[in-house]
């Protein structure tokens, strides 16, 4: 699959936002290793809190289906910006990769790609728990 095609389909998947309070839409496609396409789009509630995020919807998707090996992920809003996944969804997507490829793109032809690595630098993994020793 190519990235101009993984990015229409975060825009199709974009339609389905849930964002009543914001009208901030955005889709996001997820591409696995094996080639397996997993969408989501962000999903508002009015306890803000309780909101999730397009990235982290196509994230959880993939993972409830077993799947672990993620290559990219292309994002999408309806802004005339670039939209970066936030803090949490780049917390979530290091979980799976330190290389998956960030896709953020205004439409299938203009796009700029990253690694999550780095767009969440020096983050906090698996890695640093083994690091501790379980005291104070």
């Amino acid at each position: 699959m190519t990235y101009e095609e993984l990015i229409e389909k975060a825009m199709e998947a974009k339609q389905n936002a849930y964002a009543p309070y914001s009208g901030f839409l955005v889709g996001a496609a997820l591409l696995t290793k094996e080639g397996k396409v997993y969408t989501g789009c962000n999903i508002e509630c009015a306890s803000y809190g309780a909101t999730n995020c397009a990235e982290r919807t196509a994230i959880f998707k993939a993972v409830s289906e077993g799947e672990r090996n993620i290559e990219a992920i292309a994002i999408v809003g309806n802004s005339d910006e670039y939209i970066y996944p936030c803090g949490i969804c780049r917390q979530v997507i290091m979980e799976f990769g330190s290389r998956i490829k960030i896709i953020v793109a205004r439409s299938e032809h203009d796009f700029m790609i990253h690694t999550i690595n780095n767009l969440l630098p020096n983050s906090f993994s698996f890695s640093n728990l083994k690091k501790t020793d379980g005291g104070l």
